[in-house]
């Protein structure tokens, strides 16, 4: 078990102030089997006129506010204390095939085998993944094998792709950040009628003794989640850095794609021309 300090601070400077802004989070943790929430907290300034808390569909913490007076600075921070022990999946899994089967009556499954509209399996994303599904083989190992391949053959890159890079696009590029890492992936597992769910949250800004640091790390991270089956659930990959999830990842919030989870968006009036500045920290606690 591995117990985290998390802090992420967020701060919007204008030019000209804002008379008007609308914000929408999805910046409070949430707990998920492998990880508790000792306690979280989302401070906002100014302090907003009004504050809404909330579940989404996918069961994450949403925060709507809004502010009327003119401000010039917009700050949220998240402070939290977090306990992950992630368990491992069993060395052999179910067939592939028999997975897709399944996942069409699970009713919390199902969904996350349809398109999203940044993660569109087409033929030639079909085609790729292929590669690593052959017919008969164990979900776990082709899963391994193709978040690997994806490891092996995309560059990491940050500036090339914005919110907007569909997985067809880096298919063609593979050139990208972990957010591209996962949408390409989750194409590759929609294409073959396999479920995966794109989850956002945050990779230990220092790495184990001895180890590289992560890509991703000081900043929010996204991989994704598999479903293995009834019996064996979720299991989480990160492409990007061609790891099973285990102790190294908190998990911030899940969807079909980034549009489901974007950290922080909204809509303002004024401002003009603004700067954006983002901090993150998720450091072990010494026990």
């Amino acid at each position: 078990m591995t117990l985290y300090r998390l802090n992420h601070a967020t701060a919007y400077d204008y030019a000209e102030p804002v008379v008007i802004g609308t914000h929408f989070m999805h910046l409070l943790p949430r707990s998920r089997p492998g990880q508790i929430i000792r306690e979280a907290r989302l401070e906002i300034s100014p302090l907003p006129d009004n504050r809404r808390d909330e579940i989404d569909h996918f069961g994450n913490f949403t925060t709507s506010v809004s502010l009327t007076g003119a401000h010039k600075q917009f700050n949220v921070t998240l402070s939290a204390t977090i306990e992950v022990e992630q368990p491992l999946p069993p060395a052999h899994t179910p067939r592939w095939e028999a997975i897709a089967a399944w996942a069409l009556h699970e009713v919390e499954v199902a969904e996350f085998c349809l398109p999203s509209d940044l993660a569109r399996p087409v033929g030639e994303i079909a085609d790729y993944a292929a590669v690593s599904f052959r017919p008969g083989r164990d979900m776990l190992e082709a899963v391994l094998e193709l978040n690997q391949r994806i490891f092996n053959e995309m560059t990491y890159k940050p500036g090339v792709t914005n919110n907007f890079t569909t997985a067809l696009q880096i298919l063609r590029t593979r050139t990208g950040v972990c957010q591209d890492y996962a949408h390409f992936m989750l194409a590759c597992l929609r294409a073959l009628g396999l479920p995966g769910r794109y989850v956002s949250g945050y990779l230990r800004t220092l790495p184990p003794p001895g180890q590289e640091k992560r890509r991703g790390a000081d900043q929010s991270h996204a991989w994704i989640g598999v479903w293995l089956g009834p019996e064996i659930g979720w299991v989480d990959f990160d492409p990007t850095n061609n790891l099973l999830v285990s102790n190294e990842h908190v998990t911030l919030a899940w969807g079909r794609d980034f549009n489901d989870v974007s950290p922080l968006r909204g809509v303002i009036l004024g401002g003009g021309r603004h700067s954006l500045s983002v901090g993150v920290d998720l450091e072990p606690v010494l026990t």
